[in-house]
């Protein structure tokens, strides 16, 4: 997992990582785009695009990568996370607002990382990135200590179970 440096496209709405569900914060982006702006030529982020690294990348050197759901491009931080430090991973509906979620859990050395991370980047939006291509980046809503985190968002339960799966399969 990687924090999010710079996006060419506002993060998709309502996708956050739990606890909590407080909006977005809203701006006007452009002091996060504007080193993307001379990549926007060179980095393809089709969905049938080649994945140039196709997880060759060095996690411990920022990234840049898309989204290949939406297009959007972004500029990641360093690596904190892989997905040896994934415990489980299950989608299903939230039986309180009937919603699609994709509830994940950490190993201990894991959950001590994630509740540092989430603790000083609240607020911000965290990349799960698998062969140097960006799943989901949910926008971290609270400090999540307890080493299980829920992502929410406007997707359907098929889609959260292919993100479980590609989560899974990190």
């Amino acid at each position: 997992m990687r924090i999010l440096l710079a996006a060419a496209v506002p993060p998709r709405a309502g996708v956050s990582c739990r606890p909590g569900r407080r909006p977005a914060r809203r701006g006007s982006g452009r002091a996060r785009t504007r080193p993307l702006r001379r990549l926007r030529p060179a980095l393809d982020c089709a969905p049938d695009a080649p994945d140039t690294p196709d997880g060759r990348d060095d996690p411990a050197l920022p990234l840049v990568s898309c989204d290949p759901g939406t297009g959007s491009r972004f500029v990641l931080g360093p690596g904190f996370l892989s997905g040896a430090d994934v415990g489980w991973v299950e989608a299903r509906l939230d039986p309180a607002t009937g919603s699609s979620v994709v509830n994940l859990s950490f190993s201990t050395a894991g959950a001590r990382t994630w509740a540092e991370r989430t603790g000083s980047n609240v607020g911000k939006q965290v990349a799960m990135v698998v062969k140097s291509r960006v799943l989901t980046a949910p926008q971290i809503q609270a400090a999540i200590t307890d080493g299980a985190t829920q992502i929410t968002g406007k997707f359907t339960l098929p889609e959260a179970q292919q993100l479980a799966r590609d989560i899974a399969g990190a």
